[in-house]
Parts: C-alpha cells; sequence; structure tokens
C-alpha cells in the first residue's frame, strides 16, 4: 500500500514522505490514527504544505533546540482547570491542555507528541514538564496549575 505520511511514524518516515508498508498497517494503524493519507496524485499535490507545516515546527540543530530550551524555561506557563473544594481536579491534565497554555504564554509552537509527564497531573499546584526538543535536548517548564 502506497501512503503518504502526515506525522512522523518511528521506524517508518517524517511528514510528506511517501512509503510503502503493507496493507494491513497502513489499513488498520496510519489511516485510522491519521498518522497517513492514501497516495493518489492529487494527494501528492499536498506533501508541499505538509512539509512547509513540518518546517516551521521543525527544530533545526542541536543550537536551536538549546535556544528553544531556553526560551521554554524562561516562561511563565499558568493553566486553568476545574477543580474541587480540595484542589483536586476533575480529570487530569493532557499534554494538548500544557501545549495550549503554552502557546498562550508566548512559547513556540510545539507538538503534543513531545511533551513528557511523569506521572498525571490531577491535583492544583506547580508540576514541572518535560519537553522532548530533540534526541539530546530537554527542556523543563514549569507549570502552574490554577483553580477556575
Amino acid at each position: 500500500m502506497k501512503l503518504i505520511l502526515t506525522a512522523p511514524v518511528d521506524h517508518v518516515g517524517v511528514p510528506g514522505d511517501i512509503v510503502e508498508v503493507k496493507d494491513g498497517y497502513g489499513r488498520n494503524y496510519l489511516l485510522p490514527r491519521s498518522f497517513a493519507i492514501k497516495w493518489t496524485r492529487g494527494a501528492e499535490k499536498q506533501i508541499e504544505g505538509i512539509k512547509r507545516a513540518r518546517d516551521a515546527r521543525e527544530i533545526r540543530g542541536v543550537e536551536h533546540a538549546v535556544q528553544v530550551r531556553e526560551q521554554l524555561e524562561a516562561l511563565t506557563v499558568t493553566l486553568p482547570a476545574r477543580a474541587g473544594e480540595a484542589g483536586k481536579l476533575f480529570g487530569a491534565v493532557t499534554a494538548a491542555d500544557i501545549v495550549l497554555a503554552l502557546k498562550k504564554a508566548g512559547g513556540p509552537a510545539i507538538d503534543k507528541r513531545s511533551v513528557e509527564i511523569g506521572k498525571p497531573i490531577k491535583v492544583v499546584g506547580n508540576h514541572t514538564v518535560g519537553l522532548k526538543l530533540t534526541s539530546g535536548v530537554v527542556a523543563h517548564i514549569n507549570v502552574n496549575v490554577v483553580a477556575a
């Protein structure tokens, strides 16, 4: 099966790559999770847009990753969440919530798959969250969860 990747997939490729995978892997894993789209001549024209979007988000080398890490660690990220009287949240803070709060705080666009939460954030207070920028550079940011 010939597919165009729309998200990075380990051991397969990066967004914009045209890959040939087994039918079951493509039909049962890549397509339902929107990691890929079926290859057609019309879809091949979308590759340029996918690559442009990837280049805008992508960390370009270790030096750039260190600069982004310094920028992220200087930010104060406040995340409002619904909480009860004792400060316990109604649910947990997700990676998508952290990325959205980071963007509102003036940070760069980060992919939610790069957010590393040690244990689920289920209480109000300060929490440290890791952001994997490259294989060797991890930014640790403080997220202040407040009751909304």
